[in-house]
């Protein structure tokens, strides 16, 4: 079982930054590909960025290249989004999900993530 908790949302006015955090339990968190994704109200939940095992392989949807960092830790069971140049647009609840099984390919499909947490709200200010 596999446990997920964002942190690290809030109020952010736009053109600033913020780092999400995901804390992961379970026994494979450091073999698993991670991935963060945000749901706004009305739309439906999509994929921002991947990251493998390792950490040596990162996926960014384009709508947030150039602009956001995704990283882990697996000596403290923790991934990061790191984001820049906020808009307001970026207004969502971001969640993290662990796609169990996945080692060295990032997925893209929401339905290959099989554990995800409860999710941070993320605003942003114009």
């Amino acid at each position: 079982q596999v446990q997920l908790v964002e942190s690290g949302g809030g109020l952010v006015q736009a053109g600033g930054s913020l780092r999400l955090s995901c804390a992961a339990s379970g026994p494979t968190f450091s073999s698993d590909a991670l991935g963060w994704f945000r749901q706004a109200p009305g739309k439906e939940r999509e994929l921002l960025a991947g990251i493998n095992w390792s950490g040596g392989s990162t996926y960014y949807v384009d709508s947030v290249k150039g602009r956001s960092t995704i990283s882990r830790d697996n000596a403290k069971n923790t991934v990061y989004l790191h984001m820049n140049s906020l808009k307001p647009e970026d207004a969502a609840v971001y969640y993290c999900e662990a796609a169990i099984g996945y080692y060295n390919y990032i997925p893209r499909d929401l339905h290959e993530y099989n554990y995800w947490g409860q999710g941070t709200q993320v605003t942003v200010s114009s």
